[in-house]
């Protein structure tokens, strides 16, 4: 049978898009300006593997941001991220310093370490954060050739818990971390999280403070996907361009991720998002907390709530929402908030909640 021409009537929509759940600011769908920047990079031909106008110009968005000497170099995806730059900045027998909680350690599926090659050296962390006391604990045995060599520490911004650094507390962290001869990378995939609960510009927390290299994320945050590895100390590093390839991370069609960062950093739209998600966690935690019973567990600095209620009430609760348990044996769970959660959405999720909680 002969090829024939798709036409609107063969893409069906196959969900309600009025639902809205709070496991995560991935399930979210991606912002209109985004979509709309990609319709506008879609027309004609442009060359490939990053040689395009969108990639050129999204260097100087990058570097009206991070400073001069930052580059961006754009992967597929966070862990990706993560490991390119984890990798860039090591050598072989190298070990990564970071807490307990870091995503490069629970949830990237062994990718720094198999993938990768490196000793993950973890630590605890109140909150989720690192602090020079805690690094101390895995930093030493340089000349021990016996034990992977911590070479550089990685914290997130935010936090797996959702909390924040301040600057000051990066540049302590920064500084102890050189003084040492090690190299900082910042895990931010949702950097503009923190941006917005700081209200300090994103140089002044990452480049300024001494961080070497940086994930930057932007599918939390609107885009349809995509992420960038952001050098900001080039001799921190090396072989970014053949590391990229090397961990399948190099896009062909990479002016459809770049232009997409460019959307949401050329104008405020990475921090409209972010700020907007910040504030509908507020309000969630802010809601919660009038529920006896609850108990939310750290610090609400970004999108992010973390709350302790008993078992049997999640589980009913999360057949009228999704959301994932955190530490289910403990009753821990996570809700998430995105860009498109609505004050309406929030409310009636503690209405929910609170319908659950008067069952037990």
């Amino acid at each position: 049978m002969a090829d024939r021409a798709v036409t609107e009537t063969d893409a069906i929509r196959r969900h309600d898009p009025d639902a809205r759940g709070f496991a995560s600011d991935n399930y979210a769908g991606v912002h209109p300006e985004i979509l709309t920047a990609l319709a506008l990079a879609n027309e004609g031909h442009q060359i490939a593997y990053g040689e395009d106008v969108y990639t050129a110009h999204l260097q100087e968005v990058i570097r009206g941001h991070f400073g001069p000497s930052a580059e961006a170099f754009p992967v597929f995806n966070g862990t990706g991220a993560n490991v390119v730059a984890l990798q860039a900045a090591t050598e072989r027998w190298g070990a990564v310093i970071c807490a307990g909680t870091a995503h490069i350690h629970v949830d990237e599926c062994g990718a720094p370490e198999r993938v990768g090659g490196l000793k993950l050296l973890t630590v605890p962390g109140e909150h989720g954060k690192l602090t020079p006391e805690l690094i101390d604990r895995e930093a030493f045995g340089w000349d021990d050739e016996h034990r992977a060599q911590p070479q550089i520490v990685s914290l997130a911004q935010t936090t797996e818990l959702g909390t924040c650094y301040t600057p000051e507390e990066i540049r302590e962290i920064c500084d102890h971390a050189h003084e040492r001869g090690m190299k900082v990378h910042m895990d931010g995939s949702r950097l503009a999280n923190a941006a917005a609960t700081l209200g300090r510009p994103l140089r002044e927390f990452t480049t300024d403070a001494g961080v070497d290299l940086l994930s930057l994320g932007g599918t939390k945050n609107g885009l349809m996907f995509g992420e960038l590895v952001v050098v900001l100390n080039p001799g921190a590093v090396r072989a970014m361009k053949h590391l990229r390839k090397l961990s399948m991370q190099l896009a062909s069609k990479m002016r459809f991720l770049s232009v997409q960062f460019e959307a949401l950093l050329a104008g405020d739209l990475w921090l409209r998002s972010a700020g907007h998600a910040n504030a509908m966690a507020a309000r969630l935690a802010a809601g919660v907390s009038t529920v006896d019973g609850v108990e939310v567990l750290h610090p609400v600095q970004s999108n992010a709530v973390f709350a302790r209620l008993p078992h049997d009430v999640s589980e009913r609760l999360q057949k009228r929402y999704r959301f994932y348990f955190w530490d289910e044996a403990a009753g821990d769970v996570r809700w998430m908030c995105a860009f498109d959660t609505k004050e309406e959405d929030v409310d009636a999720f503690v209405t929910a909640l609170r319908e659950e909680m008067s069952r037990s």
